[in-house]
This record gives structure tokens, sequence and C-alpha cells, in this order.
């Protein structure tokens, strides 16, 4: 039972990951908002780009960590060959 109430909470398709950054990117602009109305002018916008830059390095690790195996040890493999050629 706790299995199968646990496999509700993972993210198997792309299409669910940009679900989920999309209510990430809608919660943190309006975590952003709040901040800035608290805390006007540049603290404020400083407080809001934090709250939306994470949005970024969030959904950046949600997709990597939909992509096939396959596919990420071929991307590796690439950047590796351009460290040994550089």
């Amino acid at each position: 039972m706790i299995k199968k109430l646990a496999r509700l909470f993972l993210i198997k398709s792309r299409f669910e990951a940009w679900a989920v950054i999309y209510a990430l990117a809608v919660g943190a602009c309006t975590r952003g908002l709040r901040y800035h109305d608290a805390y006007p002018g540049f603290p404020g916008w400083l407080l809001f780009a934090a709250c939306t830059g994470v949005v970024f390095m969030a959904g950046a690790k949600i997709l990597d960590s939909t992509r096939p195996p396959a596919v990420r040890r071929a991307s590796l493999r690439r950047v590796v060959q351009r460290a040994r050629i550089a």
C-alpha cells in the first residue's frame, strides 16, 4: 500500500516534469511578489530574483532526472570528449 502511494509522487515523464516546474514557477513568483511588498526597493527585488532563480536550478535537475539513462550516458561522453580536446 505504501509503494502504491509513493508512486503517485514520482515524476515519470517530461510532461509531468514541465507541469511541476510550472507550478514551482507560479509559487515562486507569488512568494517573490509578497517579498517585494514586505521589503520595498532593492531588497525586495533581490529576494524576488532569489525565488525565481531557485526554479531554474530545480527545473534543470528535474528535467535531467526524467531523461533516459542512455541519453544521460551519451551526453556525459560528449562532455568528456570535449574536455579532452580543449
